[in-house]
């Protein structure tokens, strides 16, 4: 397992609530893994045009071999796009940001002041790679399907030549990265305790319903990759 530490540089170094600050890189990837959004911070256009956009990108993680290897040192983020779409020549090659944020309640305080969130929330800066190995890019493509889905990659089709040809695939280090967590009830002032007034937290999670079956797939059941992922989020 890669040895290299979270916020390696300033630009990744926590200089509000530290210690809310989690080292740990495996943690960093399993944030990753159950993320089925991140958020991919891009500057495009030139000159006086260029304006920043963040644009919502489904997102898949190789943390890499045990011993290290793997494309890039501390594991990599894939995401994708088509080839046609206006940020992706101005974003290959260019330093970015991918945030990803789970929210997993509302704190409810004492004050207005003390009201927050808990929350896991990563945020990785680096230059984004445009993947031409073939397998690499097959990989990463099947990487984003079992986010989704665990599993599923391996009971479809293999992707066609246009479809491949009509997909970019894109591959952000992981080495630049850093991770902050809340968990738990307020931190509020003692008068405020003292008075009385409740506080506590509001516990989220994100709850999936019961498979849909399209009407193309009328009489065939739920298989079993798709009905065990609903199972997960239940």
């Amino acid at each position: 397992m890669s040895t290299t530490p979270l916020q390696p540089t300033p630009r990744t170094t926590l200089t509000r609530g530290r210690h809310r600050a989690v080292d740990d890189r495996e943690a960093l990837h399993a944030c990753l893994r159950e993320a089925l959004v991140g958020h991919l911070g891009v500057t495009v256009g030139a000159g006086e045009e260029s304006h920043p956009v963040v644009l919502p990108v489904a997102i898949a993680v190789d943390p890499g071999s045990p011993e290290g290897q793997g494309p890039d040192e501390g594991g990599t983020l894939y995401v994708h796009g088509s080839v046609a779409a206006g940020w992706l020549s101005s974003a290959v090659g260019s330093t970015v940001c991918l945030t990803v944020t789970h929210l997993d309640g509302m704190v409810t305080a004492r004050s207005g002041f003390h009201h927050s969130m808990n929350y896991r929330s990563a945020v990785v800066i680096g230059r984004l790679r445009l993947v031409e190995d073939p397998d690499e890019r097959v990989r990463a493509l099947d990487l984003v399907v079992d986010q989704l889905v665990p599993g599923r990659a391996a009971t479809l089709r293999p992707m066609s030549r246009k479809e491949l040809a009509a997909t970019a695939v894109l591959a952000l280090p992981l080495a630049e990265a850093s991770l902050k967590v809340r968990g738990g009830g307020p931190v509020d002032d003692e008068e405020d305790v003292a008075a009385g007034v409740w506080g506590g937290h509001v516990p989220l999670r994100l709850v999936a319903g019961e498979p849909v079956t399209d009407e193309l797939s009328a009489g065939v059941p739920v298989p079993p990759d798709v009905a065990a992922r609903a199972a997960s989020l239940r």
